[in-house]
């Protein structure tokens, strides 16, 4: 019989201490939690961005949900570096609301007027056009290590839970100088 993997949860938590293979953090209701590391968690960093990252030829993700319009609206937005160009490329359903998707692409036409609104362009022939309100979160992914792990880091953890309770992270999302992840 196949063993399944456990799903993977998201906690979101600011960095107490990080030691070895142990990170200690506080999660968003103020309760100590103890992640385990292992050697080959993913660390990606966050810093905030400028809207005019956004550029024809950029590599970015959006979440976003329809506006009173139909049109899709931005939650947020990712500038990917160019050596992070086709990560998770494509349309897809975002997490457990019906209603919210998430869409990596290349940056074809960028409108500016009330916002901006911008077409993604992904695959061989996919489009997404979305709108990007002023005050939606503009950040930048990179790819990090754990010197980010310091304490007051603000982190958006994917973790597994044992049979034991050990919480395993596979992946964490780190801000920089003070930087919130807005995922």
């Amino acid at each position: 019989m196949a063993q399944s993997t456990p799903p993977s949860a998201r906690l979101t938590a600011t960095v107490v201490k990080a030691d070895g293979d142990r990170l200690e953090a506080t999660d968003a209701n103020g309760n100590s939690v103890s992640l385990k590391l292992p050697g080959d968690v993913r660390i990606m960093s966050v810093a905030t961005a400028e809207p005019e990252e956004i550029k024809p030829g950029s590599f970015v993700g959006s979440a976003a949900r329809p506006g009173p319009d139909g049109m899709l609206t931005a939650l947020e937005v990712h500038v990917f570096p160019p050596s992070m160009r086709g990560t998770g490329e494509g349309h897809r359903p975002l997490g457990s609301d019906p209603s919210a998707s998430m869409t990596n692409g290349t940056v074809g036409d960028l409108i500016v007027s009330n916002g901006r609104t911008m077409t993604l362009k992904y695959g061989e022939n996919g489009t997404q056009t979305i709108v990007v309100p002023p005050d939606v979160p503009i950040v930048t992914m990179d790819r990090g290590d754990r010197t980010l792990l310091v304490p007051g880091a603000h982190i958006v953890a994917f973790y597994t839970r044992g049979a034991d309770g050990t919480m395993t992270a596979s992946r964490l999302t780190v801000g920089k100088n003070g930087t919130v992840p807005p995922m």
